[in-house]
């Protein structure tokens, strides 16, 4: 990577990748794993594009040493990735260790190759059987959740520094139960806003047990999906359409966690659905509040939102219960995925949240584009949207650390291109690229870019002819 000019960031700061189980591992029968919830949605017809499920996915159970290799050659230090719930617990409750072992052997794979390991417990896969007795609708599933956390962290907590109990609970809450258009399909508003609080549950009593068993130096997270919400015009409506969709998509997952409760503002838009606040019990709020040392920001994209004329009328959002506003389409450029690319908006949200939440460090637990990649006559796949993105999103980071916001890492999205949840195979997220018929890996030059960035500490300046990948 040419680099003549460059934005450094803290010495200590930590570079990385991320994936999630279900996306990658494959595996789905082996070594006495049970059915999760993905595994179930996948396989009913007309729930994933394509028919695709992630019985093979990228073959990460059987190929991790490769991937591993991979990581290490591209001097990516750090590896976020998620532990199924299903593998290790085939019932939701007892501990299968046959499908510990792969963890095991991951873990030891990564600390051989200098890689340091940062485990999330939860990423959407809850196992079938946890489902069959009402899933994320029923308290109990919170404290099975906190027995997993105690025997996971039991087997591998002597070599994994970095733990997070919940990736993205607004995906696994709202799609789930809410739209349906994620496992388990249900679509329920109300549902949705009792199974978000059991998420929250679940995050507390798993912190608590994480806590119990803590060694020295270990920290322990939440990591959240935030999206900023834009306006084009500043009036008092405008506003209101704003913090609407602010409150249910950000502040209803975080604030609970900082201490502060549910927002009243939310808990007003929500009454008619008369669902959260009869599912909060005494002592659950003080539970939801255990003690963060880092929180985990996944960003993709803004979204844009306006009033609508008849505030009774129901939003197209998505978000349970709101009413009143719409959300407007995106504009240009646009990911394959349809997200706008509006690197500034990061840089606005770390600095909203250094803000909101002083004190407590950040860390980009996720962030990248999917595009349609093509792999050239020499073999070479130059996704230059993605270098792209990337180094715009990397400078958004630079800029709010410069402005005060402590961000102490960013781990991009995704190491490997995957099973897309509802989208199956047809979105590309990856570093480095899969055949999905051949399984084979190729490197992207986003790999590559990003190589050098971790390797320098430092991202180009906006300068196109600073982009280049040697």
């Amino acid at each position: 990577m040419t680099n003549k000019k460059a934005l450094g960031f803290p010495s200590d700061f930590v570079w990385g990748t991320a994936t999630a189980s279900y996306q990658i591992e494959g595996g789905a029968k082996e070594d006495g794993r049970g059915p999760s919830i993905w595994d179930t949605f996948a396989a009913t017809e007309g729930k994933v594009l394509g028919g695709d499920t992630g019985e093979v996915a990228c073959d990460h159970f059987h190929r991790y040493p490769e991937d591993v290799a991979l990581m290490a050659e591209l001097g990516l230090p750090t590896y976020r990735f998620s532990v199924s719930w299903s593998r290790v617990m085939p019932d939701g409750r007892t501990l299968n260790p046959q499908g510990m072992a792969f963890y095991d052997r991951l873990v030891d794979e990564l600390l051989d190759h200098g890689i340091t390991p940062m485990i999330t417990l939860f990423h959407w896969d809850l196992p079938q059987a946890l489902e069959d007795e009402g899933g994320w609708r029923v308290r109990d599933t919170a404290a099975r959740f906190a027995d997993y956390a105690a025997a996971v962290h039991g087997a591998l907590g002597d070599r994994v520094p970095d733990w997070t109990t919940l990736n993205e609970p607004y995906c696994s809450a709202f799609l789930g139960y809410g739209t349906g258009v994620h496992a388990p399909g249900v679509a329920e508003p109300g549902t949705a806003l009792v199974a978000a609080h059991h998420h929250l549950l679940a995050h507390g009593l798993g912190m608590r047990a994480l806590r119990a068993a803590a060694r020295p130096g270990q920290r322990f997270s939440l990591v959240l999906n935030f999206a900023p919400a834009l306006t084009d015009v500043d009036d008092e409506a405008h506003r209101e359409a704003a913090r609407k969709f602010d409150g249910m998509q950000n502040r209803i997952f975080l604030d609970p966690v900082l201490g502060r409760g549910y927002p009243e503002d939310v808990l007003a838009d929500v009454a008619h659905l008369g669902a959260l606040e009869p599912a909060i019990r005494d002592g659950d709020l003080e539970t939801i509040t255990t003690p963060l040392d880092w929180l985990g920001v996944n960003y993709y994209a803004p979204v844009r939102v306006a009033p609508l004329a008849d505030l009774e009328a129901p939003s197209n959002s998505g978000l349970p219960g709101l009413r009143g506003f719409d959300v407007l389409p995106p504009r240009g450029p646009l990911t394959s995925f349809g997200w706008e690319q509006t690197p500034s908006s990061l840089t606005d949200l770390l600095l909203w949240l250094r803000r909101h939440c002083p004190g407590l460090p950040l860390v980009v637990a996720e962030n990248g584009a999917a595009f349609a990649d093509t792999i050239d006559s020499d073999g070479r796949i130059r996704d230059r949207d993605r270098v792209r993105y990337f180094a715009d999103h990397l400078r958004a980071v630079h800029a709010a650390i410069e402005q005060g916001a402590d961000v102490r890492g960013y781990l991009a999205w995704s190491l490997l291109d995957n099973f897309e949840w509802a989208l199956g195979y047809s979105q590309r997220f990856g570093l480095i690229h899969v055949d999905f018929d051949t399984l084979q890996r190729t490197v992207k030059d986003s790999a590559r870019f990003f190589s050098g960035v971790a390797a320098s500490n430092a991202v180009p300046v906006d300068d196109p002819a600073e982009l280049t990948v040697d």
